[in-house]
């Protein structure tokens, strides 16, 4: 019951922000409003003191009166954090380049590397020191970029430092993890009164000190709770990314986009999540909320896998998860700034907008965990060896997470597969190759692979590659197919000439709204009873009449109007016999904008 001192964190929090406010620092250290800031009138930026001085008394107020063991490997983390905040604060007060940020974070990585705190979860020790880093350094960026909005960094970083006191309790004892989450937590409930406030604007702001330090922390927790956990399931190694995962996925989003835009990444913008979820149409608390509940409902599915200690579980739930979080990106990639005052749009349209995507997500996955198996059974035989099934078992949830993070961003869930064609193909064999490789070093690299064949992944990325073309294709043919079918009310239309003007008009017809293309009519032997993109070749123009009578067509379009005379006569004719209506179709370019807009020669 020592460890319940750590609540001192949030009476300390409150009452050194209080503090500050009510002292002349509040007029000198303040961010001023600018372009690309949310924000919209000065406030100050020593929220980031009350969460470390709160977090500070709670740890040490616990290790006071023995609720743990002070050791090398605490010290070198709480070390590391004060140097990530003492860089925050002076970036707060003077300002900082990206290259000195960057510099502080390392030296406090390097920090907790020389007191004891490693990845062990990977063999090889400079791999896993490199993780380290990345890790430590990436999450304080991520919560760096995360404090966009008035409540949203610190209520993530106070639902996050919870998590991993549960897990401390529950799954991975710990009483340094536990008095840790206890404090963080309880300091930033501390500091949220003053920065998320059901009437008005944010008292105060946590600047980089206090984001930048939370990150730090919170990643610091994820290496000591879970990745020196010795024989650690799948579930143990998912638990720190599941429990940061909106701050990781607004990460991950705001890069992508800044990248395709040609910005730095340290620059300032509002095209975060939060951001984009006020231009979609929730106000700004509802926003923040939501990210919030997501949080919580991802960081308890992670608490859930660990008490589970299913692998089964564990990889089918994660990876449905990991596709909701994409199409949740994805959805937020395409929302387009709007008036915040416009009617919201309602749950019902979001779905209907983006329910194919979703379902491409899921049948994607259906076909990695498919090619995966058949590769295995192919390779390895059935059951294979006990160290085969446990390889098998370790790569799976690498190959599932190395081939969503590879579609993303070649475009296969961006692309319209009505119009695919061979860029799209490249795009994902180039995909599932990368992907392939990815997988395959990380496995040599930390593990030992034994008598597990290494032909495995080169089977694995051939019948992955055709399934994933194969049901991209089928969705290109069904998709018109089945609306053709459901719609029996689309105008038949019967197009002579398969040449390239009746094949644009063709695909102009069939993304037209109640319109259906029943058949061509064409001269050239060579397409006789043919199909083109899926549409019959009747016969030629002397078959008129038969085929008229075939298709029953509403209308017949001639993109032959250079054809001789007498041919076209007669399927004037041919269609005035039948009582169906014809029109010809011609190819026209003009490039003088005088014709088109009616502009006189001067």
């Amino acid at each position: 019951m020592s460890t319940a001192l750590a609540i001192v964190a949030l009476p300390v929090s409150a009452a050194v922000i209080l503090g500050l406010l009510r002292s002349p620092v509040r007029r000198h250290l303040v961010a001023v409003p600018s372009l690309d800031r949310w924000h919209e009138s000065s406030t100050p930026v020593f929220g980031g003191v009350g969460i470390f001085t709160g977090l500070s008394v709670g740890i040490w107020s616990a290790a006071a009166v023995g609720a743990f063991t002070v050791d090398r490997a605490f010290v070198g983390i709480y070390l590391a954090i004060t140097l990530v905040f003492a860089a925050g604060l002076v970036d707060d007060i003077i300002g900082f380049s990206p290259i000195a940020k960057l510099a502080a974070q390392g030296g406090a990585a390097a920090i907790v590397l020389a007191t004891g705190t490693h990845v062990q979860l990977i063999h090889s020790r400079p791999l896993g020191d490199a993780i380290a880093v990345l890790w430590l350094v990436g999450v304080a960026n991520a919560f760096n970029l995360l404090d966009n909005m008035d409540g949203l960094a610190a209520s993530i970083a106070a639902i996050a430092f919870a998590f991993f006191a549960v897990d401390a309790v529950t799954v991975h004892p710990n009483h340094t993890t536990l008095a840790f989450g206890l404090a963080g937590s309880l300091a930033c409930a501390g500091f949220l009164p003053f920065n998320f406030r059901l009437s008005g604007k944010a008292l105060v702001f946590m600047g980089d000190a206090g984001s930048q330090a939370l990150g730090f922390a919170l990643a610091s927790l994820g290496l000591v709770s879970s990745w020196r956990v010795a024989g650690s399931t799948i579930a143990t190694l998912l638990l720190p990314i599941l429990i940061l995962a909106v701050p990781l996925l607004d990460t991950a989003l705001v890069t992508v986009v800044r990248l395709a835009e040609g910005r730095p990444i340290s620059q300032g913008g509002r095209d975060h999540s939060s951001h984009r979820l006020v231009h979609f149409g929730l106000s700004e608390k509802r926003a923040v909320g939501l990210l919030a509940l997501i949080a919580l409902s991802i960081g308890g599915s992670s608490l859930a896998y660990n008490v589970l200690d299913n692998p089964r579980y564990t990889v089918v739930g994660v990876v449905l998860t990991f596709a909701l979080l994409l199409q949740f990106a994805s959805f937020l990639a395409d929302v387009e700034r709007r008036p915040v005052d416009l009617e919201p749009f309602g749950i019902g349209e979001a779905v209907a907008i983006h329910w194919r995507r979703l379902a491409e997500v899921l049948v994607d996955f259906g076909i990695v965990f498919g090619s995966a198996v058949a590769a295995y059974v192919l390779v390895m035989g059935w059951p294979g060896t006990t160290s085969q099934r446990f390889i098998a078992g370790l790569t799976l949830p690498v190959l599932l997470t190395a081939r969503y993070l590879a579609f993303f961003p070649f475009g296969l869930y961006r692309s319209i597969w009505r119009y695919a064609g061979g860029r799209d193909i490249a795009a994902i064999a180039t995909a599932v190759v990368l992907s392939e490789l990815v997988v395959l070093s990380f496995m040599v690299l930390t593990q030992n692979m034994r008598d597990f064949h290494r032909s495995f992944f080169i089977l694995d990325a051939l019948i992955c590659t055709v399934g994933i073309a194969a049901s991209r294709f089928v969705e290109r043919a069904v998709i018109p197919g089945s609306l053709s079918f459901r719609d029996r009310t689309l105008r038949r239309t019967l197009i002579v000439g398969a040449g390239r003007t009746g094949r644009s008009l063709m695909r102009e017809l069939r993304e037209s709204p109640g319109e259906r293309v029943v058949g061509f009519l064409d001269d050239n032997p060579r397409l006789r009873r043919r199909r083109i993109h899926g549409i019959p070749v009747l016969g030629g123009t002397d078959e008129l009449a038969r085929a008229l009578e075939r298709s029953e067509p509403d209308i017949v379009l001639v993109t032959i109007p250079n054809a001789p005379k007498e041919r076209l006569d007669a399927i004037v004719s041919g269609c005035a016999d039948a009582a169906i209506e014809c029109r010809f179709v011609r190819r026209e370019l003009d490039l003088d904008p005088r014709v088109i807009l009616g502009a006189t020669a001067d």
